[in-house]
């Protein structure tokens, strides 16, 4: 249990003058416990109050490893796990819940406690998780190192025999070989006029002269995610995607430059996107710049027009410009960042030069 984390927490809810609260979802359990939890139908929830109480909640099924004795309560399947969360609650205090808590507990749990004060507790969770201590960052640059080994495997596999759908497996496959415990995301694998659509689901389709080819892949390693894409050339491409690439790129480079402590996340987006808009691309940027990454792929910071986050050391976020032509093709080049004390570091070390294949 990491009652550092913990502490930080409770310290957040009395600000927010929240009393009490309830934490359901498993990337959240682990960040709290150094515990992954997969309860499927079951009730498991950590629950806190200012007052120091730490209970986890738990079928005695599930084996516990790091939890103390005294903050456990265990139940069987022949007893009411929400009357007993209940027992735990102050009735008058407001209590923080977990966005993700499932309905059909929420409401159970307003059955036996009517006029319960509640408040949400999601962004005060995403706050703490959204800067990385040296632990998380030294797990997310073993995670962003793996991939780059991976990327350099699967582009070498890169043929006009391979379908979209086996290259994304051979993905899979590949990570599992370098030792990651799974994907943190289905891989997008997009060859020709498919690699305009950001999150092509791969195909049968196989590789023509001049394709465009976009990889974009994570894998998950002791529970933190990576996530990297890169755009190659399966022979010689027409003169607009090779222009596209190398804007793209410059986008990317310039973003990753303005980074530094104290800026708004906002900034960054609008330096990628304002240069692709110089080049008369604007229209065909369709995404956020960026977004965090950490226990689970998407997370905060997100590197947005409207974000108002203000760049702190220890954020870890993807930056990842595009520009994507209907019926021709699209381009998206993107790295994981983690901002330092004077600017960032880019976790990411394969290549992005313009390269055919």
């Amino acid at each position: 249990m990491r009652k550092d984390r913990i502490e930080k927490l409770l310290n957040k809810m009395a600000k927010n003058n929240i009393y009490q609260a309830i934490i359901s979802s498993p990337p959240s359990l682990y960040y709290f416990l150094n515990e992954w939890f997969e309860p499927g139908e079951r009730l498991l929830v950590l629950f806190v109050n200012t007052s120091g109480e730490v209970k986890l909640l738990v079928n005695e099924l599930f084996p516990v490893n790091t939890v103390e004795e005294e903050n456990l309560i265990k139940y069987s399947d022949s007893e009411d796990p929400l009357k007993i969360l209940s027992s735990l609650i102050e009735k008058d205090k407001p209590i923080g819940i977990d966005g993700s808590w499932e309905t059909r507990f929420l409401l159970g749990l307003m059955d036996i406690i009517k006029d319960l004060p509640l408040k949400q507790l999601s962004p005060i969770i995403s706050e703490l998780r959204m800067v990385k201590d040296v632990d998380e960052i030294a797990l997310m640059r073993s995670s962003s190192l793996l991939n780059d080994s991976a990327m350099e495997k699967v582009i070498e596999l890169v043929s006009e025999m391979l379908p979209e759908k086996y290259l994304a497996k051979a993905i899979k496959n590949i990570f599992e070989r370098e030792g990651a415990n799974g994907v943190s995301f289905e891989p997008i694998v997009g060859y020709g006029q498919n690699t305009a659509n950001p999150h092509h689901m791969p195909t049968n389709a196989k590789l023509k002269d001049g394709d465009v080819v976009l990889l974009d892949m994570g894998c998950i390693k002791n529970y933190y995610c990576s996530d990297m894409t890169r755009t190659v050339f399966f022979g010689k491409p027409i003169e607009t995607l090779k222009n596209i690439y190398h804007i793209v790129l410059e986008a990317n480079l310039k973003a990753i430059e303005k980074i530094k402590p104290g800026l708004k996340a906002s900034e960054i987006d609008a330096t990628a996107r304002n240069y692709i808009e110089s080049k008369g691309y604007g229209k065909y940027f369709t995404h956020r710049t960026g977004h965090g990454v950490g226990i689970e792929i998407h997370e905060k910071p997100y590197i947005s027009s409207n974000s108002e986050e203000i760049l702190t050391p220890g954020m870890i976020f993807s930056i990842e410009p595009g520009i994507y032509l209907p019926g021709v093709g699209g381009v998206r080049i993107e790295d994981l960042v983690l901002v330092t004390d004077n600017g960032c570091e880019v976790l990411n070390r394969y290549p992005k030069d313009f390269l055919v294949i």
